[in-house]
């Protein structure tokens, strides 16, 4: 068996200047298959509001719903690095939240990184994780959480003083103890200092190359989305018109009695029917 990849693993991979692959993925069947393609990490988002439970936005994921999920991905991915992203209001409320729900994760889902939407205002939050040793990733950048205050997410470190800000705020969660960073949505320039600045791998979502990594969710990859796709995304594949095709050609065969044939069935045993004629013609005399 593989040794787990783990935080430690991310960080020497920064430092010998290898990209790190990660994958947001949601179930045990697909896990087994990103596990085998070989990316270093597996991220169960708080997006599985919208991908799995078809919500419009990431808030209405629960800790109970985002541990089941995260429990269910490491049964499929044993070996891969696993972050678990904490959902609405299991953080935002106060420190001790914070460490309680993110230890859920430890101790139900088997998660190693615990990941954060992070402004200034919860540095407290990733602090008192990382203090009850966990590893916490801060998502900084587009925050998908902060749409109902925003009203519409855009991108981020488009102007020097934004990405400034963000710079600022990077330093910042390290200082607290976050041990990597997703920066989801940002100016290539912008998140490419934070890489270079920052001590810690350094994921982009959507934030350019010129990080230590990548991650897109599996959907999109899978081309299972349906609709346009970010601008940042990309398909690698068509699987939405393949499973279309296949499960209309699974429904034809049934119309036309073409499935299942012979071959799909199981037969009672050889001498056994003619018993069970006898039998039921037993029956049917002493009616």
């Amino acid at each position: 068996m593989a040794a787990r990849k783990n935080i430690l693993t991310l960080l020497e991979m920064k430092q010998a200047g290898r990209k790190i692959t990660a994958v947001t993925c949601y179930d045990y069947t697909t896990a087994q298959w990103v596990s085998r393609a070989g990316v270093d990490m597996i991220l169960v988002g708080d997006s599985a509001a919208q991908v799995v439970f078809g919500y419009e936005s990431t808030l209405p994921a629960t800790m109970d719903m985002m541990v089941m999920l995260t429990a269910a991905v490491r049964r499929g991915a044993p070996d891969v690095c696993l972050a678990a992203d904490m959902p609405f209001l299991s953080y935002q409320t106060s420190p001790s939240d914070a460490v309680r729900n993110a230890g859920r994760f430890v101790q139900e889902a088997d998660a190693q990184i615990i990941k954060m939407e992070v402004s200034a205002a919860y540095l407290d939050a990733v602090k008192a994780v990382s203090d009850a040793g966990m590893a916490v990733m801060a998502h900084i950048g587009i925050r998908p959480q902060s749409i109902t205050k925003l009203g519409r997410l855009k991108a981020e470190g488009t102007t020097a003083e934004l990405a400034y800000e963000l710079i600022e705020l990077s330093e910042k969660v390290v200082q607290a103890g976050a041990s990597s960073l997703l920066v989801e949505g940002t100016a290539r320039e912008a998140a490419g200092i934070i890489a270079r600045e920052c001590p810690v791998p350094v994921i982009s979502c959507g934030s350019g190359p010129d990080c230590d990594g990548q991650i897109l969710v599996i959907s999109d990859i899978l081309g299972l989305s349906s609709g346009s796709l970010p601008k940042f995304s990309k398909r690698f594949a068509d699987l939405g018109r393949t499973v279309e095709e296949a499960v209309a050609a699974y429904a034809q065969e049934i119309r036309e009695g073409r499935f299942p044939d012979d071959s799909q069935c199981y037969h009672i045993k050889a001498g056994e029917l003619e018993k069970l004629t006898q039998i039921l013609s037993r029956g049917s005399r002493n009616q």
